[in-house]
């Protein structure tokens, strides 16, 4: 089977794409400029390149892309620029995340195709944590109407608890939270937790890319990180940082 990875060619997607070729699975990557891909990448034989722009895809093409995919993995994100931030598209991970896991229902797989989305520590799992406190939740109400990608993100995990759930179907997921992401050359120790341990406003903690890509490859690969994580949004730290 593929793994598709759609953000392929972002500081994180490019990382997890390296760690599931690592593993000897095949990889199907979306991309709209290939030269952003290290050469190595690009070369390796179990990579199918997609070039495009995956908002602008239509329905057919949708499903062509997630056709016979155990994993789909988004590493989408907004970029941290002012056209990236207030240009269009502003509901780019929901929108990726709903066209994508609705062409995999079109396709009727045998078996559940697993969606790994790449999130934020600063969106919130209403339904299992304490709430934000009264400063926090004035920040975070600033955010959601100040900055578009953060109502993004927390749109996409809305739409997956709603319309994909928890019950068995064609789909199943789990949102990945990391907290102010850096640059680190190899994986290191780190640390799950179901809900943030520190407050990601005023207490943030640290999670480098590598690590993020390693976990996101353990979700999509290994069904014992699956089953102990699925339909969950678990929270991951650098060890030490948590």
């Amino acid at each position: 089977m593929t793994i598709l990875v759609v953000g392929a060619s972002g500081a994180t997607g490019r990382r997890l794409v390296a760690q599931l070729l690592d593993r000897g699975e095949r990889v199907r990557a979306v991309v709209q400029s290939p030269g952003k891909l290290p050469d190595a990448l690009r070369a390796h034989a179990s990579l199918e390149l997609v070039q495009a722009t995956l908002l602008d895809l239509d329905d057919a093409a949708m499903r062509k892309l997630v056709d016979g995919c155990s994993a789909i993995a988004s590493c989408l994100g907004h970029r941290m620029n002012l056209k990236g931030i207030y240009g269009a598209p502003r509901r780019l991970v929901t929108d990726a995340t709903r066209r994508l896991c609705t062409a995999v229902r079109a396709t009727a797989p045998e078996a559940p195709v697993r969606f790994v989305l790449m999130n934020s520590s600063g969106v919130r799992d209403f339904a299992r944590e304490q709430p934000f406190s009264l400063a926090e939740r004035c920040v975070v109400g600033l955010l959601r109407a100040l900055l578009p990608p953060h109502a993004d993100n927390e749109q996409a995990v809305a739409w997956l608890k709603r319309d994909i759930g928890q019950a068995a179907g064609p789909v199943e997921w789990v949102a990945v939270r990391p907290d102010s992401l850096f640059e680190e050359d190899s994986v290191t120790p780190y640390e799950l937790h179901p809900s943030p341990t520190r407050s990601p406003i005023f207490d943030a903690g640290r999670t480098s890319r590598i690590n993020v890509a390693h976990f996101m490859a353990e979700l999509a690969t290994q069904d014992d990180t699956w089953q102990a994580w699925r339909g969950r949004m678990p929270t991951i730290y650098n060890a030490g940082c948590a």
